[in-house]
């Protein structure tokens, strides 16, 4: 018989890295759109794309409240 190493830990330890620097891509991506609408929307104040609401085109959910309505 031989004795069998198992990585999976390790393995695991590495996607769930992999997945929070992913995650935080993402959060990064959406912070990095709203800084651009809102300095486009700065130098012309006016003007708004077409499809555009009156409201905050993305939103980031709340930690602090479990349940938003």
């Amino acid at each position: 018989m031989t004795n069998r190493v198992s990585y999976a830990p390790q393995d695991l330890q590495k996607m769930c890295k992999q997945a929070e620097r992913d995650q935080e891509s993402k959060k990064l991506a959406v912070l990095m759109e709203r800084v651009k609408q809102q300095i486009a929307e700065r130098d012309h104040p006016g003007e708004k794309k077409p499809g555009q609401h009156a409201g905050r085109a993305v939103r980031l959910p709340s930690r602090s409240v479990p349940f938003e309505r």
